[in-house]
Order: C-alpha cells, then sequence, then structure tokens
C-alpha cells in the first residue's frame, strides 16, 4: 500500500509540471563558449508548473531590469525537448528544469535556490542572480 501511495505521488508532482506550456522555446540555442558572455540559462520541458514558469520569468525579468545596458550578459531560455538543444543539455548535465549562470567555462547552477524561492520569494532570487552575475562580470 505504501509502495502505490509513494508512486502515486510522485507521478501528481510530475503531472504537475506539465499544466502550462505558456512560453515555451521553439528554436534550438547553439551551444557558445564565449569567455566575455555571461549566460543566465534557464532549462525546462515542453510543458511547465507554476514554479516552473515563475523561475524563468523572475530570471528573465532580472537579466532585462538589472543588465539592460550589458551587452554582456543576456538570458538564454532552453527547451529540452528541442533536440538541437542537446549539446547544451549535455555540456551542463540536465536531466530536468535548472537554472545556470554561466561565462565560458565558470558555471553555476542554482536551480534548487531557484525553485525554493521564485513562488514565495522572487527578490531573494533576484538578487542571487545578480550577485552570480556580477561575479562573474568581474
Amino acid at each position: 500500500m505504501r509502495k502505490t501511495t509513494l508512486i502515486f505521488m510522485i507521478l501528481a508532482v510530475l503531472a504537475g509540471c506539465g499544466q502550462n506550456p505558456k512560453n515555451a522555446a521553439s528554436n534550438a540555442v547553439q551551444l557558445t563558449t564565449d569567455s566575455t558572455i555571461v549566460n543566465v540559462y534557464y532549462f525546462h520541458g515542453k510543458q511547465r508548473c507554476k514554479t516552473c514558469v515563475a523561475v524563468g520569468d523572475v530570471a528573465r525579468q532580472t537579466v532585462e531590469n538589472s543588465f539592460a545596458d550589458n551587452k554582456s550578459v543576456r538570458f538564454v531560455e532552453i527547451s529540452t525537448s528541442e533536440k538541437g538543444n542537446d549539446a547544451l543539455i549535455e555540456k551542463y548535465d540536465v536531466t530536468w528544469n535548472a537554472l545556470i549562470i554561466a561565462k565560458g567555462e565558470d558555471f553555476v547552477e542554482i536551480t534548487d535556490q531557484a525553485f525554493a524561492t521564485a513562488v514565495k520569494n522572487p527578490q531573494s532570487l533576484e538578487n542571487l542572480i545578480k550577485e552570480e552575475v556580477n561575479k562573474r562580470l568581474q
């Protein structure tokens, strides 16, 4: 009985991430190793839950608002369901959703913090993104 309940709970959580396909990326992203650009990569599947959407929205808005005048920082949304994105998915070992800040080979994955804060404390996620981007701009 416990095993059945556990399986049901796992399936319910996974199904929740399939409720909102809003703003899904439709173009494959080319792998870049340009060491002058800080990329804020948001990896996601074809369908996304409320938290998945919030992570992407906060990351995009942070880059657009805080680094609008800096051509060395860009937000890159990557659909993990697009075959053309395999190189980036493999490079960063993405298995589900991910938020990664990278400059050349220097990168940090902040997925856990992003999913813990995007809905209830987006300012915390915004501050973390700005901190990690600024570290890589120095």
